[in-house]
This record gives structure tokens, sequence and C-alpha cells, in this order.
């Protein structure tokens, strides 16, 4: 039996706050929640320090026939990432990749539309970026989110969360300036795991949580 480490997503924050508030970051520094569920952590976190605070949107291309199983990712700013390995063991057509990502997009920017309601996102150049999950199982999304970010060409990325496996740190640390992480527990058993109080948030739960 394993014990939760977090009551929930506003603990997580306020224990990330503590750790973040140690870098003595710029007064404008922008924290970014990944959809959904980083938003919750974000905003608390975001709040806590005095930062501004806004969403970042990725979405998984899943294999079409094996959809748990992800061959990249796209995210906000029209950035794909690709896994050549996944496509070649999996067999994929060109026209077929290119449906999913159609899809995706259109999917990914519906969801963004509703989460702005015409709110331009923050601009970035120039300025630290603090990425935020409620955890990372294998980073991938994170990996993908960091790589979006630096085409907006920030001063720094620094990837915050309170829980993540060994494979996903060792993956993202190389990445980025600066990375948070609370707990590395192995065995990883998955993000929940860790959290007293899992709920799902919903498209409305970011919505409010934006607009606060």
């Amino acid at each position: 039996m394993f014990n939760a480490i977090f009551r929930d997503r506003e603990h997580a924050a306020a224990e990330l706050a503590t750790e973040l508030a140690s870098l003595d970051l710029p007064r404008d520094t922008a924290v970014l929640g990944l959809a959904r569920g980083g938003v919750p952590v974000s905003r608390e976190l975001a709040d806590r320090l005095e930062l501004d605070h806004d969403v970042f949107v990725v979405r998984k291309l899943g294999v079409p026939y094996q959809p748990e199983l992800a061959f990249g990712a796209i995210a906000t700013g029209d950035t794909r990432v690709l896994n050549e390995d996944v496509l070649r063991t999996a067999g994929i057509s060109q026209h077929t990749i290119q449906q999913v990502i159609d899809t995706e997009r259109r999917l990914l920017n519906q969801r963004e539309a509703a989460y702005r309601r015409g709110r331009p996102a923050l601009d970035l150049t120039g300025r630290t970026v603090v990425l935020v999950d409620d955890g990372m199982a294998t980073g991938a999304t994170m990996a993908v989110a960091v790589e979006a970010i630096r085409q907006r060409e920030p001063t720094a990325v620094i990837v915050a969360v309170p829980v993540a496996s060994r494979r996903a740190r060792q993956r993202l640390s190389p990445r980025v300036e600066e990375l948070i992480c609370l707990a590395t527990p192995e065995p990883f058993l998955g993000v929940g795991a860790w959290y007293e109080d899992f709920s799902q948030t919903s498209d409305d739960d970011v919505r409010t949580l934006l607009e606060e």
C-alpha cells in the first residue's frame, strides 16, 4: 500500500510555490499550466507568487487502431513532434498521419478558443516561463510543450511538477534551465496514485480558473 503525497492539486501547488520562491524569479515571469490537469496547479502557483498566468494546450497524436499509443503530439503555435520509432513500427501512411494531425489540430484550436474566449495568449518573448503540470509519467507531453515554448523566444524555461517518474525527470532535465520536482517515487504507479483527491479537471474548470 502506497500513501498519497498530496491532498489535492492546490496542496501540491502550495508546496511547489515554496520551492519556486527560492529561485528569485523575475517579476515578469509567466506561469503556464498544461490543460487540463495542470491548470489548477498553475493557477494556484501563479497566485501565490503573484505572476502572470496562462494556459498551454498539447494534444497527443494517437495511432488510429491503438489510440493510447502516441506517435507524436502537437501544441499551441503549430508545433509538432513525431516519434519516428513508433511510426516505423506502426506502419502508418503519410496520408493517415496527416489526417490524425488535422483532426487533433481542429480539436486543439477549438479547445483553446473555448478556454481563452477572445483573450490573447501572453507574449513570452524575453521572459522566464514556468511550465506546470500535475505530474509527469513519461514526460512526452511536457517535452512537446517545452519545444513549443522555445519557439516563442523566452529567456529561460522552467518545468515545475509535484511528482514525476524517474524516466520523465531524466528526459526533461537536459531540455530546460531548471526542473522543479517535489517527489520521484519508485515504483511510480501513475500520477494519480500520489494524490488523495485526483478529480478530473473539466473544460469548465479550466475556463473558470483562467477568468478569475
